[in-house]
């Protein structure tokens, strides 16, 4: 099983496709995660300029609309997994106070073999999954972690790797 961190960004798009090219047909649970307004704001510390701005915000309408929003990305990750060679499912969870450890809860509650996530997120609320998220991930997890670079961030190493002359006539070969 393999859990998926999903944004809808590229580089979460790219991390699916790495995971379905180095595990084709394996089953996937595709993880969205969200939070409600009120915890962003305590999060960023915008809590006080925030509250004056949302008024009444104890009907959580706009709460739902954030969640719901989550489960349609979950749907669109497992929709790019799927033709991507995946058996996967979709899996929304609200990320708490802290996105490292709800993430390895669902990890261990889906029993997940590897955690696939990219390298960074789309910024902002959007950003919580990757980035730095996938570091603490690749330093707490008790699991093997896949970090996905996407390809412009391949291309700009492979670019940094030829200008620094350790290239090798081998890779060299493999590239073209």
């Amino acid at each position: 099983m393999i859990l998926v961190c999903y944004d809808g960004s590229a580089d979460a798009q790219a991390a699916i496709e790495g995971a379905a090219k180095l595990m084709p047909g394996a089953e996937a649970t595709v993880l969205v995660m969200w939070e409600t307004i009120l915890e962003t704001m305590t999060r960023t510390g915008s809590l006080g300029i925030g509250l004056g701005m949302i008024g009444g915000y104890g009907d959580d309408g706009a709460d739902a609309m954030i969640e719901q929003a989550a489960r349609d990305t979950a749907g669109e990750g497992v929709q790019r997994s799927v033709s991507a060679g995946l058996v996967a499912q979709p899996r929304v969870g609200n990320r708490g106070a802290d996105i490292t450890a709800a993430i390895l809860a669902v990890a261990a509650d889906v029993r997940a073999d590897v955690i696939v996530l990219g390298t960074r997120g789309r910024g902002g609320v959007k950003s919580m999954m990757l980035g730095s998220v996938s570091q603490a991930i690749l330093h707490h997890a008790d699991r093997p972690v896949l970090v996905v670079p996407p390809p412009d961030v391949c291309e700009e190493r492979h670019q940094w790797v030829e200008r620094a002359g350790v290239i090798t006539e081998a890779v060299a070969r493999d590239r073209s």
